[in-house]
């Protein structure tokens, strides 16, 4: 019996999604919707996501422009905005919310890039983290005889590339989010 290797490599491409969707979500100084993706508020009583409730366009490189669809959720919508760790301060006009993303200071983006290469190092154990366990379920069937000492070095070094594959990942986002900070 062979240990399900593709379980896994789920589990792997499931933590680095979430690191790159982590990463898709910072201010980085230039107008991006995906920021506003974690933004919710009160309406009839329910807390809903921002996106759900307005359209959101990129007006210029560092202005996003929010359009409720229900003119009565504007109050809402800015107040959620301001609570938020956005730490931008919405411009309302009656119709429209207008954020103005503000340039980033040298100081700001090496601050940047250290909050990615943490993110990147969390991302990186908890792939170790699977691969531990994978290591363990193996030597598990090895010591109850579910698999022989041959199958059992071919799974731990199948194991092993899929590890080091999903680093390399999460290095190439990392390297990719860091030039995004500093070119901007």
């Amino acid at each position: 019996m062979k240990l399900d290797i593709k379980k896994y490599e789920e589990k792997m491409r499931k933590s680095v999604d979430a690191y790159a969707d982590d990463l898709s979500t910072m201010r980085v100084g230039k107008a991006n919707p995906e920021v506003l993706t974690r933004i919710e508020f009160e309406y009839y009583g329910s807390p809903t996501p921002l996106l759900t409730m307005a359209n959101v366009s990129v007006a210029d490189a560092r202005t996003l422009v929010i359009t409720p669809y229900d003119k009565s959720t504007l109050k809402a919508i800015d107040k959620a905005i301001q609570m938020s760790d956005l730490g931008i301060h919405p411009q309302n006009d009656g119709s429209v919310i207008r954020l103005t993303f503000p340039p980033l200071t040298e100081e700001r983006r090496r601050e940047m890039s250290k909050q990615v290469a943490q993110k990147g190092e969390n991302a990186k154990v908890a792939i170790r983290n699977i691969r531990r366990d994978a290591n363990d379920a193996v030597k598990l069937m090895k010591k109850n005889g579910e698999t022989t000492e041959d199958e059992a070095k071919a799974s731990d070094k199948e194991i092993q590339d899929l590890t080091d594959k999903y680093i390399k990942m999460i290095d190439g986002i990392t390297e990719n989010k860091n030039k995004e900070i500093m070119t901007i």
